[in-house]
């Protein structure tokens, strides 16, 4: 790393090959982005995900036969966490009425094959449960035990009530049992999410990443001059709008890597334009004082000098924090992939765009402006 302490790179002179480069990734993105779409999360779409671990390897194409003709209206099958994962969505929030009182009428009826004569009655249903009330006390354990051995969750409520889930994990099982008898799976996880919600999220998010360029700017415009702060923020748009064309054109080129925006996602994004804007600062820090020490020297040179003292601090903190966020995102799976990849492919923009993007921008404004730039 000693090498990096006597580095005396022209970068400014450099600046316009950068802007082809990052003009091209810009381009690539927003085309990716206007014709392919970024792929939303549940966080924002709204519905349910069911994801399913499988004992055996499993073929999409079985699932989607297995699930197409039972009612869940338009739905997303695709592999997760391996050959033997998939990931079922779908729009609906809760099982459909009349589904759900087939659903409740064949728990009922196992419920008798189990204990044939018992007395029971129900006491109380929702859109996710029912609850059993019984006569007889002495046999709610042995009739829960047996219930839970053929796929259902139920649970004690007290010593005369069992409360039994009826969820469209339930209904997906019950069906892909009937459809594949032969290969055995477990529910992994189930979430929902109402369409309100997904959109107020989605707003929300816009808002949040927003108002956090805008406070930056604000920031250095009082820190240092409003010429740098525009060049900060023009730096992190370009970072955000880069990483973001990448989840679009990788999503649209790999569709297995399963890269989706999602509340982890948009932390993600925040997270990055904090780790931008902090190398940025960095160097303009520099910057400003070259300036006050080296007076006469043109501004082209307090740059590169600047960069060049920052570039072993800049190189060994992103490399540093890249190596954590690799392991993330080969061995951290796919609930943490969209995650990681934001990080891992952010950073990499974000430590180019401080060296190529905002200080040369500051460069470009002040050659336009034809203004000397004093502290």
């Amino acid at each position: 790393m000693r090498v990096l302490d006597n580095l005396n790179i022209d970068f400014v002179s450099k600046r316009k090959v950068a802007y082809i480069f990052s003009g091209t990734l810009i381009i690539l993105g927003l085309i990716s982005i206007i014709f392919r779409g970024v792929e939303l999360g549940i966080d924002f779409k709204g519905g349910t995900d069911i994801a399913l671990k499988f004992d055996n390897p499993i073929d999409i194409g079985d699932i989607r036969s297995g699930l197409d003709n039972i009612g869940l209206g338009n739905i997303e099958v695709k592999t997760f966490g391996g050959e033997s994962g998939i990931l079922v969505r779908t729009e609906l929030q809760s099982v459909p009425k009349n589904i759900y009182s087939d659903m409740v009428v064949a728990i009922e009826n196992a419920i008798k094959e189990y204990h044939p004569g018992v007395e029971l009655s129900v006491s109380d249903s929702s859109s996710n449960s029912v609850i059993f009330k019984f006569a007889d006390q002495t046999v709610i354990e042995n009739i829960s035990s047996q219930l839970f051995k053929n796929g259902y969750q139920p649970s004690r409520l007290d010593d005369d009530h069992l409360v039994v889930r009826v969820s469209l994990a339930d209904w997906i099982e019950e069906a892909l049992r009937t459809k594949m008898p032969g290969n055995h799976f477990v529910v992994q996880k189930e979430d929902h999410v109402g369409p309100k919600i997904g959109s107020e999220l989605k707003q929300d998010s816009i808002i949040a990443v927003v108002l956090a360029l805008i406070v930056i700017m604000i920031y250095l415009a009082f820190r240092f001059k409003f010429v740098f702060a525009l060049g900060a923020v023009i730096a992190l748009f370009h970072d955000v709008i880069i990483t973001l064309g990448m989840f679009a054109l990788l999503h649209g080129l790999i569709p297995a890597l399963n890269l989706e925006i999602s509340i982890s996602v948009v932390a993600a994004f925040l997270t990055l334009v904090g780790y931008s804007i902090n190398d940025t600062v960095v160097v303009f820090d520099r910057v400003r004082e070259n300036i006050k020490i080296h007076k006469t020297a043109d501004l082209a040179d307090n740059i590169n000098r600047a960069i060049n003292q920052t570039m072993r601090r800049t190189l060994v903190t992103s490399l540093t924090t890249l190596f954590v966020v690799a392991v993330l995102l080969f061995f951290g799976g796919d609930v943490l992939r969209g995650f990681a990849f934001t990080l891992f492919f952010g950073i990499i923009i974000g430590t180019y765009s401080s060296i190529f993007v905002a200080s040369p921008f500051v460069y470009e404004y002040v050659l336009k402006s034809k203004k000397r730039i004093q502290f």
